[in-house]
């Protein structure tokens, strides 16, 4: 008891700036736990300067003046950060998998499953912000930043009966001071690649790629004052080489509720990032790598892309789902849709498969008895 008291009198000498200088070096979650530590601490970890630094370590495109604007009118970088870092989490897949999809289907109308629907009509594109960052082996490589969606013509536009997709590369440069085309090398990190061929057998280029990127992108609703990481940071999947052999597809993404507005109950945020091979080792030139697409879309659980009306609820709904700092339960929930939607597929092919032997036995069996009459 001396010694805690003892403690808690030389911790009480010492000056609330000595506080902030330790306190200003720690990432967000070591602040979080510190603030719990002592009084002092859980006063100063208050502060907002703190909460910003943080924010503009995680996330360098929060360092913009125009950003900085925007999540001080939406609840400041404290808020921020515990809205954003958290990783959404989705348990209701197993939910749909087994209950809801032999139900919903037969229940919905047409104009109900298109979105036509007055409820949501609030939703506007020019809403939303979305906040993009790019990491290889834990250096920003690309940070944008894209206000509404471009072309969408608020309730008129193309976007609200037409699959949603935002292709960042092609419109945030319009209005992105930074704006330049994102290259990775053998400088950043890159194995060198001395042939495709080579690289196809081995795979080394393909795993460095895999184990090195992470993706975080924010979307930040400006009307409800919300916002949300839609990524899963690290990789869930991808394809090497294709379309050509010089492409790495990489797939991020989360799975997000759909509830009330499509039958299908969720469905998949897929942000897809794209590298293509322009060098490779030769003369005077190393292996460089440039990323040519980034985008999001939405699809449902048979993979059919959901049009802009219903994206934007969804993307609405999401900003205030359950999200989780464990990272292995962001994995589960995502790799749980997949084995269900694998599952869907191989029921319908099924489902296909009992139908055309149906057919066939029922042609033969016509042909047969026109001709037992016949004769």
């Amino acid at each position: 008891m001396a010694v805690s008291a003892a403690s808690a009198e030389s911790m009480a000498s010492l000056s609330s700036d000595l506080f902030y200088d330790i306190l200003r070096r720690l990432d967000g979650s070591t602040l979080a736990s510190a603030a719990c530590a002592c009084v002092a601490f859980c006063s100063i970890s208050k502060e907002e300067k703190l909460w910003e630094n943080v924010c503009s370590s995680m996330w360098p495109s929060t360092s913009r003046e125009d950003v900085k604007g925007l999540i001080s009118c939406i609840g400041g970088f404290r808020k921020f950060y515990a809205d954003c870092f958290p990783l959404i989490v989705n348990k209701e897949v197993t939910e749909y998998q087994w209950n809801d999809h032999l139900e919903y289907p037969e229940e919905w109308t047409e104009a109900e499953y298109y979105g036509v629907v007055n409820e949501f009509e609030s939703v506007a594109p020019s809403d939303f912000v979305s906040i993009v960052d790019i990491r290889y082996k834990d250096r920003t490589i690309c940070s944008k930043v894209l206000w509404g969606i471009p072309n969408a013509n608020e309730f008129n536009g193309w976007i609200y009966n037409c699959p949603f997709r935002i292709d960042l590369l092609t419109y945030a440069a319009r209005d992105d001071d930074n704006e330049g085309e994102v290259f990775l090398s053998v400088s950043d990190g890159l194995p060198p690649i001395l042939s495709m061929e080579k690289e196809r057998k081995d795979g080394k280029l393909w795993m460095e790629l895999r184990d090195g990127l992470r993706l975080s992108w924010i979307v930040v609703n400006k009307k409800v004052k919300q916002a949300a990481n839609l990524s899963s940071w690290s990789p869930l999947g991808g394809q090497r080489h294709w379309p050509t052999d010089k492409d790495f597809v990489i797939r991020f993404g989360s799975v997000l509720s759909a509830k009330g507005i499509l039958p299908c109950q969720v469905v998949e945020c897929i942000l897809i990032m794209k590298f293509r091979v322009i060098h490779a080792e030769g003369e005077g030139v190393q292996t460089t790598l440039k990323l040519t697409e980034l985008s999001m879309q939405l699809e449902d659980m048979e993979g059919a892309h959901v049009n802009g009306r219903n994206s934007l609820n969804i993307l609405k709904k999401a900003l205030s789902c359950h999200r989780s700092k464990n990272y292995s339960e962001v994995l589960e929930s995502c790799h749980l849709y997949s084995k269900a939607q694998s599952e869907l597929k191989e029921e319908k092919m099924r489902n296909e498969s009992r139908l055309d032997r149906l057919c066939i036995i029922s042609g033969i069996a016509a042909f047969l008895t026109f001709w037992y009459y016949i004769l």
